[in-house]
Parts: structure tokens; sequence; C-alpha cells
């Protein structure tokens, strides 16, 4: 296999997913997509697979079709070594260049910030399907080009392969370059502290851009850092990082009133999670803010969590800790902060920060630490972990679950649960939690659920009472075994 280049940190399964696709033994023209949000390392990933393959590469700008067309040209000219840019007069003399690259031998040809092509020429996409065809299978015009589409519109890359869209059914590689999970994350900022590990990463997530580009390597030196480095890289207006945001909204092309949109994601940073809750935080109607969240989930920028308890009843929960961030701390005082007043925001909002920003992140991080790790800590790997509400009649209350993990379901069994867990990333975790986990248990049971071998999980930021009991099922996950393994 083509080895990873060294400068790559970890996508080793990305990259295997990448020369498997371009070292394919089909003797004919193939198609893979490949897609992520901005700043997540598509581009330093797919520049280095067609450097390593000496293949083409091409990154469209937004650009009329014929710049588009001209800037191809040049583009093909310097690959090829050609005295003078090719001259493109359409879109289908283009492509029949491009896969003519690959006649004599399987060749990646990557064509980078796809939906900007789109934009310009809409049509692009069925004269890229009829173009594969014809390469495919026309005698004497056999190609074995692997062309790689690529781009970070979320929405639009999404289309490209739905219902009864042109390339639907063309493509043998879908790929979504995620950004990198908490521990991974913690590895590139070389971050050892796990409290300043979770803190970096509830605000600025996985994305690797944010460290190299973006706060050009400053790194907190230890939590007592923390205060001062969100001062000077996000909160700062003379940094990318206080803007991008609010970019990462404007880049989605299906977006029409960002102002909207904007209040939609504020209602979910305030802990709105229903799609009643946040039509009545926006003064709307329910049925009015459908197709925003519809566009936001197909953004990638928001995601519908389900209830682990009730079907059919979910949550709203904001995919992209920067946005979440920007919402929750920068939104309501912005003239303040254009001002260079970083200090006195981000003084103000501490309580804020802790309750809608780091709270709700550290009981993610915890779901995808019982999800990852289950078979180990908890002797079975789940089918699917969530949060769950669980209504009391006898006390008038909801009790709601932050961590339950669920058994992969079988056909005709009851629903069953592996574990209940509760999360709190400020509070010592003591007898009346484990207590509400024990009641939410039995009232599961009396609803049909098989609870019978469920453990309790605690997780911690804070620590644990020394009294709680040692019964074997009991779990206690602090910030260091979260980082563990």
């Amino acid at each position: 296999m083509t080895s990873k280049p060294a400068h790559v940190f970890d996508r080793d399964e990305d990259w295997t997913s990448l020369v498997d696709f371009v070292d394919d033994s089909q003797d004919r023209a193939t198609l893979g997509i490949v897609s992520g949000r901005r700043r997540q390392g598509k581009t330093y990933l797919l520049s280095a697979l067609a450097a390593q393959f000496g293949g083409f590469y091409f990154e469209a700008v937004e650009a009329t079709e014929v710049e588009s067309l001209r800037m191809l040209g040049a583009a093909l000219a310097r690959h090829t070594g050609a005295l003078a840019p090719y001259s493109f007069s359409t879109w289908d003399d283009a492509l029949e260049a491009l896969f003519t690259l690959a006649r004599e031998q399987r060749l990646p040809i990557v064509i980078d910030e796809f939906p900007y092509l789109m934009k310009a020429s809409p049509a692009l996409p069925s004269m890229l399907q009829r173009a594969i065809d014809q390469h495919s299978t026309s005698p004497g015009h056999t190609s074995r080009a692997r062309v790689l589409v690529c781009g970070s519109a979320m929405s639009v890359m999404g289309s490209l392969l739905a219902g009864g869209a042109p390339l639907r059914g063309r493509a043998g590689l879908e790929l979504v370059i995620q950004p990198f999970e908490y521990e991974l994350a913690a590895q590139f900022w070389n971050i050892t502290d796990p409290r300043l590990a979770i803190k970096v990463h509830a605000v600025l997530g996985g994305t690797p851009a944010y460290r190299r580009e973006f706060v050009r390597d400053d790194v907190p030196r230890d939590p007592v850092d923390f205060d001062s480095w969100v001062q000077r890289t996000v909160l700062n207006p003379r940094r990318p990082l206080f803007r991008e945001a609010r970019y990462l909204l404007a880049e989605e092309t299906d977006i029409r009133d960002p102002a909207l949109y904007h209040s939609v994601l504020a209602a979910i940073a305030d802990g709105n999670a229903t799609r009643g809750g946040i039509a009545n935080y926006l003064g709307r109607k329910a049925a009015d803010i459908a197709h925003p969240l519809t566009v936001l989930e197909d953004s990638r920028l928001i995601a519908r969590e389900p209830d682990a308890f009730r079907d059919g009843r979910g949550r709203y929960v904001i995919t992209e800790p920067l946005i979440a961030f920007y919402q929750a701390v920068m939104r309501p005082q912005w003239r303040l902060l254009e001002l260079g007043e970083a200090h006195l925001v981000w003084q103000d909002a501490q309580p804020r920060f802790e309750s809608k920003v780091l709270g709700p992140h550290f009981e993610m991080l915890c779901r995808e630490y019982a999800l990852r790790r289950g078979r180990s800590v908890i002797g079975s790997a789940p089918g699917r972990v969530h949060a769950g509400t669980v209504a009391d009649p006898a006390n008038r209350r909801q009790i709601e679950v932050d961590v339950v993990a669920v058994a992969p379901a079988r056909s005709g069994e009851r629903k069953r649960i592996l574990a209940l867990g509760e999360a709190k990333w400020g509070e010592v975790i003591g007898r009346r939690h484990l207590d509400r986990l024990r009641r939410a248990r039995d009232l599961l049971a009396t609803k049909g659920f098989e609870t019978d071998d469920a453990v309790f999980m605690c997780y911690s930021g804070a620590g644990f009472d020394d009294d709680l009991p040692d019964d074997g099922r009991l779990v206690l996950v602090g910030l260091e075994d979260l980082y563990r393994g």
C-alpha cells in the first residue's frame, strides 16, 4: 500500500480508503465523493494523495463558468508540462481531457470545492455522470480515472447522491472527513491535562486548522492559562477565529436568511432542544422553523439526537463546538468584543460558558466514551448511546438520564438497557445522583424495558463522594479515565 506522508497527522483509515479506491483493479472510470466541513484537512489529504500517485489536483474558486474552465486549463497545462494553457469551451471538453490523463494507468483526478463549479454550472453533475458512463463502457474510450469530487458545503455534497440526482449509483466511495475525536484532538494539540483538553475541545472541537493556521500554534500552557488563551485567540477581533463561526454559517449555499438561522442556533445553544421550544424562543410557529432546521441538519451544523426511551422524540444539538461557543458567549456581547473588551466579556460569561457550553459538551464526550468503550467498561458493546427522559408521575417530575447505553436491537426482544449514566462537569457526584439513576431504572422496568443487568455509570469533572457503594454495579469515570487507552 502507498504509505501515508509523515506530515499528515492520523487520518489512517481515511488514507487507507482513498488508496484502496485509487488502487481498485477495475479497468474503468470510477467516482468518489469526499466531503466534510471546512478546516478538517480535506485539501491537505487529497493533495497529498494526488502527489503520491502522480495524479491531478484542481481546487476551484468562486468564479464564472468561463473563468473556471480557464483556470482548469492552466492547471492541467502545469500538470502535463504543456507550453500553453489548454483552452476549453465547455465542461464536456474539459472532462474529456481529464479522463484522457488516465487512459493508460489508474490515476486520481481530484476536483476540490466542487460546489463552486456547480453554482456556476448547474448541469455539471449530469455532464460528469455522462463522462463516467462513456469512459467506463465505450470501446476505445475506456479510462482508468479515479475521479474524486470534494466539497465543504455539506448540504450540496449530500445532494449529489440523493434521490434522483444524476450521480446516484455512480460513486464507489463516499467519504466524510470528520473532526478529530476528543482523544486525538488532545494529542494533536499536545495537551496532556484532561481538564484542559476538555475545555479546549468544548471551544474548538477537533478541527485541525484551528491550531495551525487560526491560532498559529498558540496552545494554552496549563489550566490556569486557559482563560487568557480564550481571550487572546477566540475573543480577539484580530484573530481569524473571532469571525469563524459566522463564516461557517455563511458558507452554506442553502441559507438565505442568516438572521433566522442564527436565532435558531441561539435557541438551541440556550437549551431549547425541541422543535416547540425553539419555536417559542423565536416567537414563531413550529411549522415556520421546519425548513431552517432541515437545512441546518443537512449542513451538519446541528443534529437531532433521539430520546433513548421514547421513539419519535428527540432533541436538537449543535454539532460544531465553535458555533455553540459563539452563540452562548460571543454573540450576546459582540459589540464589546469588537471594541477589544475580551476580558470584561469573558469575566461576565463564565457562568454561561460552564452551564451552556462546557456542561453539555462534557455530557456529549461521556456518551462518546460509553459508545466506544462499552465492551471493556460495562461488558457489552452498546448498539447506541443517547440521553433519555423518564417520566416519574408519582413525584411529578421528569428524570433526565445523561448517558443511556442500549443493547443492539434484536427482533421480538424488549429493549435492553446496558447502562444508565449521570454526567456532571462541575458537581461532585454522590448518593443522590445514584438514587436518581436507581429510580429511573425501576420506572423503566415498569414500562417494559429490560434493566436487570443495567449498571450505573457516574461521570464527573469534580470528583465523587467517598460513601458511594462499591457493589459491582457502579462504574465511576473521572477525567483521567476519559483519556485512558
